[in-house]
């Protein structure tokens, strides 16, 4: 069996045994006209007027959009949504949620969002860190403090846009994470980030109900109030499948449904070696990202049993904070980190993904990573080994007794295994 692995832009071809179990496409259809879709939603949507009719009256209008880690048709989004508020506000502002990750520059931007956007409207990057641009507005339930950016509180017209996919927090991404952490401050994320939410059971790929990281997303996002979302979902060349526009909530819940209906596959065992990829570009581009698609395959893996995953990594590891924070994991061990990072006087930045990754390697024996893109220090601080694809055989008739105990995810975390009960 020939089969393409999702990897970098081009993707990787291998060859496996028949009797191997494969995490595979379920069936939709991309929109023959997105841009008809488009249209129709925003004029359309769920529980809500049309955009142009909320627009009207209005004198500020700020569109969230996501940043360059995923593979979201921003432009696409963007051009419809403008093309309906423009005659009726005096400006439109663009915030990227950059949730505490790095400004883009202004390369990163106009790729982003298209030169034509880029010159016309203001686009801002979200600043987590700087507190004379965040309000706040006051606690959740569970004690989280919450800031958000100014700019977009002090708009009248607030418009979420974003991407429907599984999430290894949050169940599904979309709608209410434009807010938190896509908009918030950096001590509202330190509490959202930490083990208070992310060691709940819940806080997992596809599950919203009793989600703890969702539950105060959805409060946050509530209190900062939003007039209207567009959400799209994708298909695994990522053309867009559907568009979900209106009501902060029931829209992206009708995205989740149909996404759910593609994106989530059902298995009824697991398996000794799953072998999986990130799901390609941009999603593999550093190593902090790839944790994704580990968290993914280890609810495929049998306790004690072994991943393959292949990643690129052009980017390397990913930032300095991911590196400091897995060069303290090696040095304390896993349970050690968990108890210290729980103490939030010592919250760092991107602790959340080690801590994800955590939770992997408390299953597994071992994790092997095809990457071109890291070099061997990046690949000492990342607990996997390094291997070369042609390996990847010798490893599945080292680690499994026979074929029909191995899994292979091609899709990676775009396509998440459902274990039946």
């Amino acid at each position: 069996m020939k089969l393409r692995m999702d990897y970098g832009k081009d993707g990787i071809w291998l060859e496996f045994p028949e009797r191997v179990f494969m995490v595979g496409k379920l069936n939709v259809k991309s929109l023959e006209n997105p841009e008809e879709k488009l249209m129709e939603s925003l004029r359309h949507p769920v529980d809500s007027p049309p955009l142009h009719d909320l627009a009207v009256g209005r004198k500020r209008a700020c569109i969230v959009i996501s940043d360059n880690t995923r593979p979201v048709p921003n432009e696409f989004l963007l051009n419809g949504i403008i093309f309906e508020i423009e005659d009726e506000v005096e400006r439109i502002d663009i915030l990227i949620a950059n949730g505490i990750h790095e400004k883009l520059n202004e390369t990163a931007i106009e790729e982003l969002v298209g030169s034509d956007i880029a010159t016309k409207y203001r686009v801002i990057n979200h600043d987590a860190f700087d507190m004379e641009n965040l309000e706040f507005l006051g606690k959740t339930e569970r004690d989280l403090p919450i800031y958000v950016n100014k700019i977009y509180l002090t708009a009248d017209l607030k418009i979420l846009t974003g991407l429907i996919e599984p999430h290894f927090m949050a169940g599904y991404s979309g709608g209410r994470k434009s807010i938190c952490p896509g908009i918030s401050g950096y001590e509202t994320v330190k509490y959202f980030h930490s083990p208070m939410l992310l060691e709940s059971p819940r806080s997992d790929n596809c599950i919203i109900e009793g989600n703890p990281v969702h539950e105060e997303a959805l409060f946050i996002a509530k209190t900062a109030g939003v007039d209207f979302i567009v959400n799209v979902t994708l298909d695994f060349e990522k053309r867009i499948t559907g568009v979900f526009a209106g009501d902060l909530e029931r829209a992206w819940l009708e995205g989740v449904r149909f996404a759910s209906t593609y994106l989530e596959y059902p298995v009824d065992r697991q398996f000794k070696v799953v072998i999986t990829s990130n799901g390609g570009y941009p999603l593999d581009r550093n190593y902090y990202q790839t944790v994704k698609g580990l968290v993914a395959s280890a609810r495929l893996v049998k306790e004690g049993g072994v991943i393959i995953i292949l990643s690129e990594c052009r980017d390397g590891l990913g930032s300095e904070h991911f590196k400091e924070n897995l060069a303290l994991l090696r040095k304390m061990g896993l349970d050690d980190y968990i108890t210290h990072i729980s103490k939030v006087e010592n919250f760092t930045v991107d602790q959340w993904e080690v801590e994800e990754l955590v939770k992997v390697l408390r299953k597994v024996s071992k994790i092997f990573m095809y990457s071109e893109g890291l070099n061997e220090e990046e690949f000492k601080l990342s607990f996997t080994e390094k291997i070369d694809k042609d390996d990847i055989l010798k490893i599945v008739e080292k680690y499994s007794d026979d074929y029909e105990d191995v899994a292979i995810m091609p899709y990676g975390p775009y396509v998440i295994p459902m274990l039946q009960n």
